[in-house]
């Protein structure tokens, strides 16, 4: 079965064609990086615009790659939530009118659970049960996932993101947008012990995440070491950044895995291609004897061919929208 996937929940308009969940036959991404780039982050506005105008070359040309035509396409797959309301305003449309127009089933898919299904791709041997921890800019929870389109949240961040508190923190330090990205690689060269930071907690949800003291921990630092005419070393201060909020999420989800008696363990989302939380992971369940999924780095940012990969399974789950589809900024993972 094949599925075109399309995805604009931010600032990459993406189509793909994806067959029977696990086969990518195209993907294209159309990326905005390096115009938000300009304003310090994405600015909602510019984003919507820029999907409007790219997504029928992209909707075109991964038809093109894949050698197919609309006519060997066998359902729509579209991300309608969470994300930038007017950005997914412009999928959402584009795929409703492309199944009016066919007549093709139109499939509403979840943001993070095509995060999830990300993995599907690169390992086509997992398969539900197992615990995944979705990390992004926007998102951070550990999810139970029971089946393709049956998920529990064991915990989420209270206030920030990893990835957002990630780039605010590459902010006051100097670095360009996307920050995550640059913080990562630049931590290569410091010293992670240079600087302690908190491992932030949340009393009576021993799962759950919080962030934004370690973001204002950072920022603090930052600004009391200006007013004293003082330069921080920026690779010590970002290895010690990066290892502390890694810490956090690794301590919370290999707790969580402990608690449920699961042995299987994958990540999701941007964040997921930080090389820190990867090794760490890998090490982990390594010495637990766990096994442990993470998806090609290509397939960690938001992408189309995960939207086609989950919008497979839930076609097969029954998962049907019409013309009154709407977009929603916000929607909890388990009622996707």
């Amino acid at each position: 079965m094949r599925i075109l996937g399309i995805e604009s929940s931010c600032d990459e308009t993406a189509a793909a064609v994806v067959e029977n969940g696990r086969t990518v036959l195209s993907s294209v991404i159309a990326s905005q990086v390096e115009e938000h780039k300009l304003y310090g982050g994405v600015v909602p506005e510019i984003a919507s615009r820029r999907h409007s105008e790219a997504i029928v070359g992209v909707t075109r040309q991964a038809l093109e790659d894949a050698s197919l035509t609309l006519a060997q396409i066998d359902a729509i797959a579209v991300t309608y939530a969470p994300g930038l309301i007017g950005a997914l305003l412009v999928g959402v449309n584009f795929a409703k009118g492309l199944a009016l127009s066919t007549g093709l089933p139109l499939v509403p898919v979840h943001h993070l659970r095509s995060h999830i299904a990300a993995n599907y791709i690169t390992n086509p041997a997992l398969e539900p049960p197992f615990l995944c921890l979705v990390v992004s800019g926007g998102h951070t929870h550990i999810i139970l996932v029971e089946d393709y389109t049956k998920l529990r949240i064991i915990g989420r961040t209270r206030d920030d993101a990893a990835g957002e508190a990630f780039d605010k923190a590459a902010r006051a330090m100097g670095m360009p947008y996307p920050g995550g990205v640059h913080m990562d690689k630049i931590a290569q060269d410091g010293n992670p012990e240079a600087f302690r930071f908190p491992r932030p907690s949340v009393d009576g949800a021993p799962f759950d995440f919080s962030f934004s003291g370690l973001k204002t921990s950072v920022i603090n630092l930052i600004h009391n070491a200006s007013q004293k005419g003082e330069t921080l070393p920026v690779p010590d201060l970002a290895a010690s950044f990066r290892k502390a909020v890694v810490g956090s999420l690794v301590h919370n989800f290999i707790a969580a895995a402990k608690e449920i008696g699961i042995n299987k363990l994958a990540i999701a989302g941007g964040v997921s291609a930080n090389s820190l939380l990867r090794t760490e992971l890998e090490h982990i369940c390594r010495e637990n004897g766990w096994e442990f999924f993470r998806p090609n780095l290509n397939l960690c940012g938001d992408n189309a061919a995960m939207v086609g990969a989950q919008g497979y399974y839930e076609y097969l789950a029954g998962s049907r929208a019409g013309t009154d589809l709407n977009a929603c900024a916000e929607m909890p993972v388990d009622q996707g």
